[in-house]
This record gives C-alpha cells, sequence and structure tokens, in this order.
C-alpha cells in the first residue's frame, strides 16, 4: 500500500496568449502547490476499483480521472481509495493533482519511482496532470507541456475561497473575447524574495478572470472579501471559481480566513502555504485486515 498526496495547484497568474487550430488555448502561467489536498491511498492486487470518502466525495459523478490513469498506465490491479478534501472543478487543479498523485503512486508499485517521463500519457489525460506530476513550482506555457521548474518560487502564505458555485471551464475559454494577449512579464531574478516575487505577481493577471465573473458573478464577491480581509494580492485561479489571497504572515492568512468564513458560512475557506516543498513522494503503508 502507497499514500500519496494531492496537492491544490494555484495558478499564480494565468495568461492566455494564443489558439491553436484544434482549439487548444496557449498559456503562460506560474503555478504553486499548496498545502492543503486530497489524498490517495493505492492497493496493489485489486480490480481497479476507486473508493471515494472526505468531505467533497460527494461533488464527484461519472468516471473518475483516476479510472483513466489506472487504465493508461496498465494499473488495472491497483485500488485507490481517493479521500476528497479540495472542491470539485474549482480552479485548483485537484481531478489534474488526483491523477498526477496516482501515477506517482502507480510507479513506485511498478518500481519505476523517480521515473517521470511519460508527460505525453500524461498530457492524454488532462493539460494540468504534467505540470501536477512533479508538483513543484513551475513556469508553464504551450497547452501545458512547456515546464520549467521554479524550485527556488518563494514561499507565500495565502487563503483559498471557493464560493460553492461551478463554473464550466470550456464556457469561459468561449468567452474570452482576446485569445491573443501578452506573455507574462520576465521573470525577476530574486524568485526566492517574497517582497520581489510579490511585486512582480501585482503586474501579471489572470486572463480568464473576467469571463469567469461574468458567468459568476459571485467571484466579485469572493475578491472583494478576501481584500477586505487585507490581502495583498487577490485573483482568481486557473478558469475558477476559487480565487486566493496572499498575506505577509501565517498569523494573518489564519484571522483573514477565520474572519470571511464568519461572514461567508457556505464558502469554502482554508488558509494555506504556498510553494513551501509539499512532500509528494508516496509513502509505504501497511496493508491492513
Amino acid at each position: 500500500m502507497l499514500r500519496v498526496f494531492a496537492p491544490a495547484k494555484i495558478n499564480l497568474c494565468l495568461h492566455v496568449t494564443g489558439q491553436r487550430a484544434d482549439g487548444y488555448h496557449l498559456l503562460d502561467t506560474m503555478v504553486g502547490f499548496a498545502d492543503v489536498g486530497d489524498w490517495l491511498t493505492l492497493t496493489q492486487g485489486g480490480a481497479g476499483l476507486v473508493h471515494l470518502s472526505g468531505p467533497e466525495a460527494g461533488q464527484l459523478v461519472g468516471e473518475n480521472i483516476i479510472t483513466q490513469t489506472l487504465a493508461a498506465f496498465g494499473a488495472q490491479d491497483i485500488d485507490v481509495h481517493l479521500e476528497k478534501n479540495l472542491p470539485v472543478s474549482s480552479g485548483i487543479g485537484g481531478g489534474s493533482s488526483d491523477a498526477a498523485a496516482a501515477y506517482r503512486g502507480i510507479i513506485a508499485l511498478q518500481g519505476r519511482a523517480g521515473d517521470l517521463v511519460d508527460a505525453a500519457k500524461l498530457l492524454a489525460i488532462g493539460a494540468d496532470v504534467p505540470m501536477c506530476a512533479a508538483a513543484i513550482p513551475a513556469h508553464v506555457q504551450g497547452i501545458g507541456e512547456a515546464i520549467t521548474p521554479l524550485p527556488n518560487l518563494a514561499p507565500l502564505h495565502g487563503v483559498l475561497v471557493n464560493p460553492r458555485q461551478h463554473v464550466a471551464t470550456p464556457h469561459v475559454f468561449h468567452a474570452l473575447q482576446n485569445k491573443q494577449n501578452a506573455a507574462l512579464q520576465d521573470l525577476p531574478q530574486r524568485l526566492d524574495d517574497p517582497a520581489t516575487l510579490l511585486d512582480w505577481l501585482l503586474a501579471q493577471r489572470n486572463d480568464l478572470q473576467a469571463p469567469a465573473i461574468a458567468a459568476a458573478p459571485v467571484i466579485a464577491d469572493v475578491l472583494a472579501a478576501i481584500a477586505a480581509a487585507g490581502a495583498g494580492l487577490t485573483r482568481m485561479s486557473g478558469s475558477g471559481a476559487t480565487c486566493f489571497g496572499i498575506f505577509e504572515t501565517a498569523s494573518a492568512a489564519q484571522a483573514a480566513s477565520a474572519q470571511i468564513s464568519a461572514e461567508h458560512l457556505s464558502w469554502w475557506i482554508v488558509p494555506c502555504q504556498i510553494n513551501n516543498g509539499v512532500n509528494v513522494a508516496p509513502q509505504a503503508m501497511r496493508a491492513t485486515t
């Protein structure tokens, strides 16, 4: 048995720079990974079944991306228990990170630990899956296949907020009027300095934020609530609806989370640390009977 962490993926900024003839959008994004996420337990000698638990498991319907991952890597003899803690379809890569975690567990059980070379198969499962495979901060371009790791990206104190309203990713991309936007500005030399990184992030944007707000105006309310709680940066992640705020200290993030939670009882709200080197290596477990 192996236990694997699937961290939330945060698009610290996301620029849409074009669209290919096949319809895929070209992105230029900086991603970080938080210390909150889902947990997968993989057990060899099973029948390729996926079992669900956790506070967000009820949102999952239909075929799970983990089932696709098991099939793609010939691992139908592995059962997976998914503890779902992240909201589904919320712009923080929950499904993609789950698939990536399943992949890390599969190759460990198959004796290929550390051999993260199956980028084409991962990309076929989902555009965000390759960037989640190593789960380290990165500069990602193209349709998700051009990944430049940024291991020295400064850790940030954040709060994640989801208003419990689903926003369909295809609808948001379709509603984006301009598909030819400027790329990210040149990365700063001092990526390891939080103040320098924050200043640079403030000059970037998420091109999907405006069309997502048009589809779900509550996203604007989320951003306003995070800003009112004292965030130095507020932005939507991915195609929404989850938004994040960056704070100077962990205690400030904790206080902001408590403040927003008291004002919005139905929202999903969690403080976190981003880019803090979360451990996503599969952890061996003893089988129980």
